[in-house]
């Protein structure tokens, strides 16, 4: 295959080399392989890089009680404290992609948890409004660097009959850390005001250190090893994140192709003269998209943009004022009431991670949507009346709790963490760090224009009216997921390309894709470009 030029992340339908007649769909479609324990260990202790980001919404739901009371604040005040960190992400997302690529995946990591360290401290010792802020602001670009990087070494260390699985578990990892930090706020809120909410934001440092060190037991991205041309170390770990050797030589050969590799380089080492530090990638996504990419990042960041806009860190940040909205006035029993809202995302997180590879990520995706509108509209409903009537009426504060926990359990059941499993799929390799780090970028955008003008928003259109709104938005988001999203189960990374550009027919390209047969010369016909063409040139290195 010398002389071949590969596209910028263009892929063949199957494998380019096949291994005594067989394809990865043998592996992937034919038989369910046993869960490879390695690459569960490796995506775990990635994904609880993203735990920060859960801990940090979780814990502020209830500092803000405290800081209120404290530091003398305004309404206002409190929303630009609670919504900003996720504008502050945005420094963090969009900084990871390109210095993931540089250093790795996994130094990436750890970068990500040595800011948060330095932010929670800082945030911990705050003794104002001002310097509270530039905590936050610390914090953010951590929490951003963690996402981001999070979602793409999950996705790309996975295997893909367990992707869904796998890449599912930042989501559960932002869960466990809401958890935590509803907790948190329950501990320490019987301590002195100042010492209480100053605690609750200070021991979020704590597992940012023993997550920085647990990431240097993990290896590198396979798909990043290639990048860099180092073949006999990707090799090495598709080996041990597959468990089956045939398998993982068909998977580097799809990774090579991808990467603008020929496939008679097999040396241990090898020189790749092309881009592989994101340069260029800006070009290819968004001033010179393929129809492929266009139709990606339409995918990516709607659905990042509808699973924010639907208003689920409204309900997750201001827990308690809804509460006492519903008529709950009791700080403690406020508390408690916002636990159960963290113990159901939690456990709904857990089933999810469970269907998303039985089920697929379409079907789940369209009925948890549809679930989140049915319960929006009715705790529209519930809030409406308890606005408009005098005296407590207890069948409606049971029903606007229930619709609560049903909104956040429709919600982690399917658009939670579909959305991480799906944005981080569907990119193809050479464009996949940024391509990541735009979608989280919606997504915190989204996050924090909505966490800071709740307060305002409920007091111009009644909380009722509010959160009809966001019943409305999801309506829409189900239409959108409905006409643009395809069905990823199964696919390999290097498969997706057949799935996009289209937005008719695109079913019977899934079909065909089957059967597509493979070329002996290890190249297959039909192949749809994704990105602009990059040479590669294959020699063994001089050190």
């Amino acid at each position: 295959m010398a002389g071949l030029k590969a596209e910028n992340g263009a892929v063949s339908s199957q494998p380019a080399v096949a291994v005594d007649n067989k394809t990865l769909s043998d592996f992937e479609l034919t038989k369910k392989p046993k869960k490879n324990k390695f690459a569960f260990a490796c995506a775990l202790l990635a994904s609880l890089s993203t735990i920060l980001l859960g801990y940090d919404i979780g814990v502020m739901s209830g500092a803000i009680i405290f800081i209120k009371e404290d530091l003398k604040i305004s309404d206002v005040e409190i929303e630009m404290l609670v919504g900003i960190l996720n504008l502050y992400c945005l420094v963090g997302s969009f900084a990871a992609g390109r210095i993931s690529d540089w250093i790795g995946r996994r130094y990436t990591i750890v970068f990500a948890n040595a800011i948060f360290f330095v932010g929670s401290l800082l945030m911990g010792f705050s003794t104002n409004y001002a310097f509270l802020m530039f905590g936050r602001f610390v914090a953010g670009v951590g929490v951003g660097f963690a996402i981001t990087i999070a979602l793409l070494y999950t996705v790309e260390i996975s295997p893909a009959s367990s992707r869904g699985f796998l890449t599912s578990f930042p989501e559960v990892s932002i869960n466990a850390g809401i958890l935590l930090g509803y907790v948190s706020n329950y501990a320490f809120s019987k301590l002195p005001t100042n010492i209480g909410w100053r605690l609750m934001l200070g021991v979020g440092a704590i597992p940012s250190v023993f997550l920085a060190i647990g990431v240097l037991a993990m290896p590198e991205s396979p798909r990043w090893l290639v990048m860099q041309g180092r073949l006999g170390e990707a090799k090495r770990v598709l080996d041990k994140t597959l468990g089956n050797k045939e398998e993982a030589q068909l998977r580097l050969s799809d990774i090579k192709e991808a990467a603008g590799i020929p496939q008679d380089c097999n040396d241990d080492i090898v020189q790749v003269e092309k881009q592989t530090h994101g340069e260029g990638v800006w070009r290819q996504l968004l001033l010179h998209p393929t129809p492929a990419v266009r139709h990606v990042l339409i995918c990516a960041f709607g659905i990042h943009f509808f699973q924010q806009a639907s208003g689920i860190d409204a309900v997750v940040l201001y827990s308690p004022r809804i509460f006492e909205k519903a008529g709950i006035t009791s700080s403690n029993d406020k508390l408690l009431a916002t636990m159960a809202v963290g113990f159901v995302k939690t456990i709904f997180i857990l089933v999810a991670t469970f269907l998303i590879d039985r089920i697929g990520r379409r079907a789940l995706l369209l009925s948890s949507v549809g679930g989140m509108v049915a319960s929006l509209s009715t705790l529209g409903f519930s809030l409406t009346i308890i606005d408009h009537s005098e005296a407590k009426l207890a069948w409606d504060i049971g029903l606007c709790m229930t619709m609560v926990l049903a909104f956040v359990a429709f919600f982690s059941i399917g658009i939670g963490p579909i959305t991480g499993v799906y944005m981080t799929e569907i990119f193809p390799l050479k464009l996949r760090a940024q391509g990541v780090s735009m979608g989280v970028a919606v997504n915190r955008v989204t996050s924090g224009v909505i966490s800071m003008t709740f307060i305002s928003l409920y007091e111009a259109i009644t909380i009722g009216g509010t959160f009809f709104l966001f019943a409305g938005i999801a309506a829409i988001g189900w239409v959108f997921f409905y006409v643009c999203l395809r069905e990823t189960r199964g696919k390999t990374l290097e498969e997706m390309e057949w799935l996009f550009g289209k937005f008719v027919g695109w079913r019977e390209e899934a079909k065909k894709m089957k059967t597509k047969e493979v070329n002996t010369n290890g190249t297959s016909n039909g192949q749809i470009p994704l990105g602009n063409t990059n040479n590669s040139i294959c020699r063994q290195s001089q050190g």
